[in-house]
């Protein structure tokens, strides 16, 4: 299991009418929790591309309990449980204010995908031998 914790100020240009955060906004967070995450591993998103892989979303759901507003503290709890099989990457999310109540849940399906063909592939063998190396450590 990876499990990152990240903590996002909400920004003023994030909010809408209703002073809360928009809801699309939260897609944001969520890439946000999960390329620290992958760093946690080992990785940048551009070290990956520079390998020749590329990870698109290509399902994103979340489920929202209460509004963040603007300047509220976030912390984004991002976690991939299990070992990744396949072509497909599973991160789920928890966002909580600083009171540590329940914003929301959410959920991220990223595919492997060759950079040089555009067409899906399994997750690289160095991929998953830094997910259990990082497994062993922690």
């Amino acid at each position: 299991m990876i499990k990152s914790e990240t903590t996002i100020r909400v920004r003023y240009g994030e909010t809408d009418q209703m002073g809360y955060v928009y809801h699309g906004v939260y897609a944001q967070y969520y890439e946000v929790g999960r390329v620290e995450a992958l760093r946690q591993m080992g990785f940048s998103y551009r070290e990956i591309e520079e390998r020749g892989i590329l990870m698109p979303v290509v399902e994103l759901s979340v489920s929202f309990k209460k509004p963040a507003r603007y300047d509220d503290e976030i912390t984004v709890t991002t976690i991939m449980y299990g070992k990744p099989t396949g072509v497909r990457l599973l991160f789920d999310y928890e966002c909580r204010n600083a009171a540590g109540e329940l914003l929301n849940t959410g959920k991220v399906t990223l595919v492997c995908q060759e950079k040089s063909t555009g067409k899906m592939c399994r997750i690289p063998d160095w991929f998953l031998t830094a997910f259990d190396q990082y497994n062993r450590n922690y």
